[in-house]
């Protein structure tokens, strides 16, 4: 028999490069109640990026329209024209399938989802164990110039200051036992 659910959230919060998408994953991967919430977003899709499944991509035009008809949860211009979002059909979308929205997002979006579902929602800030150790993490990824690295860093420093308003703190120093904690954190709230 599958659980009445009352229409929970799962909301996954962290600095780019602490490990949020990482443990998402693994939380998918164990925890068949859950379901990746896809978000919406104005950009044009990347390299290997699916409409559907890494993202909606909808142009700035239907973004705008979407936002004056209310159907979004959440939404965030990040850049100038440049609008992320949470549709509410995809909340129904999973919800109708008797399963649990479960978020990967920056930690605006995470306070923003946190504030629209209330105690519906678990909150978790992923945390790296220091800021040298993102600082690190970001610069062995190689994706970043000089100039874009030093935005992600500056972004994360304030970013790590909003952490004490989530429900719970995942310090993220062994990916593993990160893993195994929030895994326990999640379990304990959906059921």
């Amino acid at each position: 028999m599958k659980l009445n659910f009352n229409k929970k959230a799962i909301i996954v919060s962290a600095p780019s490069g602490a490990g949020k998408t990482s443990i998402v994953k693994q939380l998918l991967l164990h925890l068949p109640d859950l379901e990746f919430s896809v978000s919406a977003c104005s950009r044009t899709p990347r390299e290997n990026e699916q409409n559907g499944k890494d993202y909606y991509f909808i142009s700035s035009v239907e973004f705008r329209e979407k936002i004056a008809r209310d159907e979004f949860a959440e939404w965030q211009e990040v850049y100038p024209g440049c609008f992320y979002g949470t549709l509410k059909s995809e909340l129904d979308r999973i919800w109708k399938a008797n399963k649990i929205p479960i978020f990967d997002v920056d930690v605006m979006g995470g306070l923003n989802l946190k504030k629209y579902f209330g105690e519906a929602a678990l909150a978790v800030f992923i945390q790296p164990p220091s800021q040298e150790v993102l600082k690190v993490r970001l610069e062995s990824r190689g994706t970043e110039s000089a100039e874009s690295l030093a935005r992600r860093i500056s972004k994360a420093e304030y970013e790590l200051t909003f952490a004490p308003k989530f429900d719970a703190i995942v310090i993220n120093d062994d990916l593993e036992c990160a893993k195994q904690e929030s895994i326990k954190l999640v379990t304990s709230f959906i059921h």
